[in-house]
């Protein structure tokens, strides 16, 4: 058993050293400047700290300091110290992959108050002083043994990643005119102007004019220069916002706080809608931090039970969509509990026959594998246990789910328990459909026009 002990004021002796060695990585800066709430870029921005816009001797010291303060707690004196008074002098960078030592030797004891001065000094690899300083404590009266605590795994996580990825993408490129339906309610549409600030979108507002203006005064949101085209109600809003598609006057369709079906009854009519060849599916574009590439999940928004014919375009609209953003040959995963092929479950036999479609070229542009259970797409270890080769296992970029209701959970459960960032769209449509749920937050609403963007354009460009 790993104790810690530490050394009592009698016990320790003039001329006492301790010392402890550590090698500083890009993980140990970014969790000291959560703690600490220091984003000097001296400290968290690498490019900056290597240029000559700040003075070096100070980069990352601080972290080599806290380490001083380590070896004073846990080593010498140890538990039951009360840190004093310090003054260090940096003399020398600490950068990423530098190992330095941390010394501290006893040079003074004063009875009265049980006081210890420490030399202390910080060496890298090379043998340089980096930090040089002095220290004064008072150190325990009493003796302390316990069992050295094993500190719990820091994971640190980024949110958003890949949709800044996807923000930086759209430099330049023309905002996309596009008609929000219904933002009659603050979160459909701050959403929208936040969208139009960033340029993703230029915002035509579909609805009752006066609930538009009442929730714009609510949130504190200046309307000047945003063309209003008032309807009556939601569903005249949506059949109005479809005609101005239908006539090329907006590229693309918001969804505000009206229903889904309420939109999509006016997108799919036959005769004023924006149908295609295609059938209409939905894509849950996803930013899960602890996943190392974005994923997509297709269909759990507007195809409850699909078919097999759905499926064949399902999965033809979500491997056009991660074309247009920037994945040349995306990997797609049809889920299902299992990995094997078996009469009794429906989703195995589409997965098996969506495989052959795509060998035989019925499906474009991707590499399908299935059926696999969720495991096994995401984790390459989980699939080597199962005996599972697979060019998609562990690497799936779509994951295309059985039906509605297992699509649907599977996304909300990503963003409440696994802190991922979702963003909605429609496809199959004459022009994009940004699909979000009336519970979304500002930021899904504007990824969602950035995906919704991104599309549009290459499609116009014919990448698509």
């Amino acid at each position: 058993m790993d104790m810690i002990q530490n050394r009592t004021f009698d016990e320790i002796a003039i001329g006492e050293t301790a010392s402890l060695t550590r090698t500083l990585t890009a993980s140990d800066i970014e969790l000291f400047a959560v703690i600490s709430g220091d984003v000097n870029p001296a400290h968290v921005d690498a490019e900056y700290a290597s240029s000559d816009k700040f003075h070096k001797v100070i980069a990352h010291g601080m972290w080599g300091a806290a380490l001083i303060s380590t070896v004073l707690g846990t080593e010498l004196p140890g538990p039951g110290t009360i840190y004093l008074n310090q003054s260090l002098s940096f003399r020398h960078p600490v950068a990423i992959d530098d190992t330095v030592t941390v010394t501290a030797k006893v040079i003074e004891k004063v009875e009265k108050g049980h006081l210890i001065t420490l030399d202390c000094t910080v060496t890298n690899q090379h043998g340089e002083v980096v930090i040089l300083g002095r220290a004064q404590v008072a150190a325990p009266i009493e003796k302390v043994s316990r069992e050295r605590k094993t500190l719990p795994h820091v994971e640190l996580v980024e949110k958003g990643r890949d949709y800044r990825r996807l923000i930086e993408m759209t430099h330049g490129t023309e905002p996309l005119r596009t008609a929000v339906v219904h933002p009659v309610d603050n979160n459909s549409l701050e959403g929208a102007i936040e969208a139009a600030r960033e340029k993703l979108i230029v915002p035509v507002l579909v609805g009752p004019e006066a609930k538009i203006r009442k929730a714009a005064d609510l949130a504190g949101i200046d309307l000047t220069g945003i063309e209003i085209v008032d309807a009556l109600h939601s569903d005249d809003a949506a059949e109005k916002a479809v005609a101005l598609a239908r006539s090329g006057k907006v590229e693309a369709l918001m969804k505000g706080a009206l229903h889904t079906d309420e939109l999509l009854h006016a997108v799919v009519n036959r005769d004023t809608g924006l149908r295609t060849k295609r059938r209409l599916s939905h894509v849950f574009a996803i930013d899960a931090p602890r996943y190392p590439r974005p994923l997509f999940i297709t269909d759990a928004a507007i195809n409850i039970y699909p078919t097999l014919e759905d499926k064949v375009d399902i999965v033809q609209n979500a491997i056009d969509l991660v074309h247009a953003l920037g994945i040349a040959e995306p990997k797609v995963a049809i889920l299902s509990a299992v990995e094997t092929v078996s009469p009794a479950i429906k989703s195995t036999l589409d997965a098996a026959a969506l495989c052959k479609m795509a060998d035989r070229g019925q499906i474009t542009g991707g590499i399908l594998d299935g059926p696999l259970a969720f495991d096994n797409a995401v984790s390459a270890e989980a699939a080597k246990t199962k005996g599972i080769e697979s060019p998609v296992a562990g690497f799936a970029d779509i994951f295309v789910v059985p039906d509605l209701e297992a699509g649907n959970m599977l996304a909300k459960q990503l963003e409440y328990l696994a802190d991922a960032e979702i963003a909605g769209i429609a496809l199959g449509a004459r022009v994009p459909i940004i699909l979000t749920s009336r519970a979304d937050k500002v930021l899904s609403r504007m990824y969602s026009c950035t995906i919704a963007l991104l599309l549009a354009r290459n499609k116009a460009s014919g990448q698509v």
